[in-house]
């Protein structure tokens, strides 16, 4: 089950999508957390979430309350049955005003909110856990509205030139050269490099990777065919749009939508989405 949240008007450009979740998956399941142009704050209530990494290279470990940077693999999160949460999409500049950090600090990383400025306070969390849905979604909304009107602090604001490299990245779902952007913000490609290596976590390269794969997980979560979602995102043809599937999340992409949408039975759908 997931519960969709409408975004606030006043964290729009700070939150790219909030919902709660409750499923049921098998015990010893494990789900991918797939690589997206976002930070994802989880807070989990009746099971902490644990996680680790498909190459070992970081311990695995279990947060009740946790957050994850920019990646380009996916995240093992190891179910033992009901798994209920909220999940929050933030944009680098959300990372900066809600968590007090640049999203870079957090790349390839899954820490603990108790690790960041301005994490999820514990009374906050346990308030939620003893709530209902609706509840929760509110109470979750108001901390966040009230962090986002704070009086600024240094470094609370994503820098200008930044902000508006990221923004023609969005705007062009990663389809634009690293010469072109570098150009659009007025500086050589080395130094495009190093700040974006320095705020995002990535080079300009990579985060247009994972803007366009964003874009192709987007369609096809609307039940767009995988064929019209290699041509809508960008992709020469399905089978890039396979391969990439298997490096970024590990799965393919109809593996990868049967876990998006395990409730879904209608072969009509599978037909259209695969």
């Amino acid at each position: 089950m997931q519960i969709p949240h409408r975004v606030h008007p006043a964290l729009r450009g700070l939150v790219a999508r909030m919902e709660g979740y409750a499923y049921c998956p098998p015990p010893g399941s494990v789900h991918h957390g797939v690589p997206g142009p976002t930070a994802t704050v989880i807070i989990a209530f009746d099971d902490p979430l644990d996680v680790g990494w498909p190459d070992g290279s970081r311990p695995r470990d279990r947060h009740w309350l946790s957050a994850a940077g920019l990646h380009l693999a996916p995240a093992l999160i190891f179910t033992h049955g009901l798994q209920v949460g909220i999940e929050i999409d933030l944009t680098p500049a959300g990372c900066r005003a809600l968590l007090g950090l640049p999203i870079g600090a957090l790349a390839h990383e899954v820490v603990d909110q108790a690790d960041v400025p301005f994490g999820i306070p514990a009374p906050l969390h346990a308030r939620m856990a003893a709530a209902g849905w609706s509840t929760r979604l509110r109470l979750l909304e108001q901390h966040l509205l009230a962090r986002s009107a704070d009086p600024a602090e240094p470094g609370r604001d994503l820098p200008a030139d930044l902000a508006h490299a990221w923004q023609v990245l969005g705007r062009y779902a990663g389809r634009v050269r690293v010469a072109d952007l570098a150009a659009e913000v007025g500086w050589s490609r080395r130094h495009l490099v190093t700040r974006f290596r320095a705020e995002f976590g990535l080079a300009p390269s990579e985060l247009a990777r994972l803007h366009r794969f964003g874009a192709a997980q987007a369609y096809a979560r609307a039940g767009t065919g995988w064929s019209e979602v290699a041509a809508r995102a960008g992709y020469a043809d399905q089978a890039h749009l396979a391969r990439e599937f298997r490096t970024l999340s590990g799965q393919t992409p109809q593996r990868w939508l049967t876990q998006m949408f395990p409730s879904v039975q209608d072969p009509a759908f599978s037909r259209r989405a695969g």
